[in-house]
């Protein structure tokens, strides 16, 4: 199934998927298609059945500010990152990678918005930079 959608891009950016396509011997929509699905990441069904943050007390959200991934799948991660640029990744790990790739970023997700909604609430001042 497909969602037919119009959008406006900036020239520049129109001109850039324009020369890739043509370089790639490619119609435009499908670069434009793929670039969408590659830089989207997949959000998890379980995380689809969170309560959304605004909707939490300050202590939840606070909590979540704090959020970090389980220590062991966190290790388990960094090994992987390193064989993966080791170019030692087996099929397996190859899989296992982008599952925890997949926590490691909707973690990062729900913290980031946990933040946000920390800072909008005056529950914390907003992150220096």
């Amino acid at each position: 199934m497909s969602t037919q959608i119009t959008i406006t891009l900036p020239d520049e950016v129109y001109q850039r998927a324009e020369r890739l396509a043509r370089l790639a011997n490619r119609d435009i929509t499908s670069v434009l298609v793929d670039t969408i699905r590659l830089s989207i990441p997949p959000i998890g069904v379980d995380i689809l059945d969170l309560e959304p943050i605004s909707d939490l007390p300050d202590e939840h959200v606070l909590a979540l500010t704090e959020l970090q991934m389980e220590p062991d799948q966190d290790a388990r991660l960094s090994e992987l990152l390193d064989r993966q640029q080791a170019a030692l990744l087996t099929e397996d790990e190859r899989l296992e990678l982008q599952v925890l790739m997949q926590i490691y970023q909707e973690g990062l997700l729900r913290k980031a918005t946990a933040l946000s909604e920390a800072v909008k609430r005056g529950l914390m001042e907003p992150l220096s930079q």
